[in-house]
């Protein structure tokens, strides 16, 4: 069975200050569709534990379920820098720590968009100088014992949970 698509055209329209792209393909069917996906870019996402055992977690208020959320350091990258560049960036500037970085993997951000997420454990992480905030960053840095980590992933509090699992799995924590 033939599953790819043929994309035909592609638009962009700007809406605020995210780009969403319009792009029609043809369809194994010969059907053609229009489809929206979301233009984003690129994104690491940390799992931060220290020498004694505790995850280095941020809490900030996000703008999309409108509440505080408990959630992994990282964030965008910049243009030229590769994912280890980005995560020890923003392990640094959102926590004011630094540690060995692991990559996990890298992976697409779902089906209607064009991010792709690039998954760190960053172990033995200590904290070195302040945070380094962006003027619209408000983040506070929570660290939590592992057993309560793995509490809150049960219960849902957490939203981070691919590079999570991906995380306490390469270090054998599961």
């Amino acid at each position: 069975m033939n599953l790819e698509w043929n994309r035909l055209a592609e638009a962009a329209r700007q809406i605020g200050r995210r780009t969403l792209l319009v792009r029609t393909f043809r369809l194994p069917n010969d059907h053609v569709g229009e489809f929206e996906v979301l233009q984003q870019p690129d994104v690491v996402c940390i799992l931060p534990l220290t020498a004694e055992g505790q995850v280095v977690l941020t809490r900030q208020y996000r703008p999309g379920p409108e509440r505080v959320l408990l959630e992994l350091p990282g964030g965008v990258m910049e243009t030229g820098e590769t994912p280890l560049e980005a995560a020890a960036r923003e392990l640094l500037e959102e926590t004011g720590c630094t540690g060995e970085l692991h990559h996990l993997s890298s992976g697409v951000g779902g089906p209607y968009t064009t991010l792709r997420r690039h998954h760190f454990v960053a172990t033995g992480c200590q904290r070195i100088s302040a945070q380094h905030l962006d003027e619209t960053e408000f983040i506070e840095v929570v660290e939590l014992p592992l057993d309560e980590l793995r509490q809150r992933l049960r219960a849902g509090e957490l939203w981070n949970t691919d590079t999570i699992y991906m995380g306490l799995d390469y270090l054998n924590l599961l």
